[in-house]
């Protein structure tokens, strides 16, 4: 059966609007790119001229004519924006972090459930190419029984951005909720809920008000460690996926090129989109029961953010389950929301 596309509204067209939803919704069959918010300039016509764009939310949230709204909007208006839209009748899709609290994340499923609309979690990075590579050599057991396991998010940036809400000590501010939600998701999607979890966040940049470092060790059942780190000082980025298992090793890079692309006003449909350049495979170290050491550079799988889109559309049309669970929201926000131990 043929479903009538979701016509959608886009909170924000900024860097996020631009690059990581409006390509979407526009070429994607299953979606209608119908409105935005811009409240100052006015850009989206140059790129989608069919779209409507409103000068505030509130006239976005009470468009009639919208199914689905894309919050993505600084980090502490998430709760309150999504809220009203719920209210409104619309259905949620929520950019990272989800909110600020668990308190809000449990007050936005209550709201939904009762109201029978669909408050989702976008996380894109399930869909890197690196990291889907990542999880084809975990799953197919390459590595064997895996003991130790390290994610990191690497960047250079000695400056103190404009934006308030990723400077100010607010909520929803600071590194831990800027790219430590992309973190977490892998390490849930993969090997679920820890049992314990201890956190570090520290401030290194000169008059920086919020944490620019983070590190998370996860103790998972039989002797597994997981160990996440984020920093805006590292100078040489070190490698962003490296697994040890007792068959084997995984290294690899952070090596997606979906953003760059995007970017650059390449389609998601385009034959290239989310393929990696030649090269930057990841390495697998293997030795064998002999004592042989073997080393392979499997091919790497491609990034493809339309997959996020692909299961939005299949919940809000099809009732088929969400990968970015309920439970998977809830456990990192309770991991974001915990002090430094």
């Amino acid at each position: 059966m043929k479903h009538q596309p979701v016509n959608t509204g886009l909170m924000s067209f900024g860097m996020s609007g631009r690059i990581f939803h409006a390509p979407f919704l526009h070429f994607h069959p299953g979606f209608s790119f119908s409105a935005v918010t811009e409240r100052h300039e006015k850009k989206v016509n140059q790129f989608y001229p069919q779209v409507k764009s409103y000068d505030t939310p509130d006239s976005l949230i009470h468009d009639p004519d919208l199914e689905l709204i894309v919050v993505n909007t600084p980090n502490n208006t998430h709760f309150d924006y999504a809220k009203q839209a719920l209210l409104a009748g619309k259905n949620v899709l929520i950019e990272k972090p989800f909110v600020t609290s668990v308190a809000e994340t449990k007050e936005l499923f209550d709201v939904s459930e009762r109201l029978g609309l669909q408050v989702l979690a976008y996380q894109n990075r399930r869909w890197d190419s690196d990291f889907q590579s990542v999880k084809y050599v975990v799953e197919n057991g390459k590595l064997g029984k895996l003991i130790e396991v390290h994610f990191r998010f690497d960047r250079y940036k000695t400056n103190i951005e404009q934006k308030q809400f990723k400077e100010e000590p607010i909520p929803g501010s600071g590194l831990a909720y800027n790219l430590g939600p992309h973190l977490l998701d892998q390490v849930i999607s993969l090997f679920g809920k820890p049992l314990r979890c201890h956190k570090t966040t520290t401030a290194n940049r000169a008059n920086s008000k919020v944490d620019d470092y983070i590190f998370f060790h996860f103790i998972y059942p039989d002797n597994l460690n997981v160990y996440v780190y984020g920093s805006l000082l590292v100078a040489r980025p070190m490698p962003a996926f490296v697994l040890h298992g007792t068959k084997a090793s995984y290294i690899k890079d952070r090596t997606d090129v979906q953003e760059k692309q995007l970017d650059g006003g390449m389609s998601p449909f385009d034959p290239a989109y989310g393929l990696e350049p030649p090269g930057v495979e990841g390495e697998l170290t293997v030795i064998d029961t002999a004592g042989k050491k073997t080393i392979e550079r499997p091919a790497s799988l491609r990034g493809n953010y339309s997959g996020l889109y692909d299961a939005v559309y299949r919940q809000l049309r099809d009732k088929e389950p969400f990968p970015v669970s309920r439970e998977h929201t809830l456990w990192q926000m309770e991991i974001l929301e915990q002090g430094n131990s």
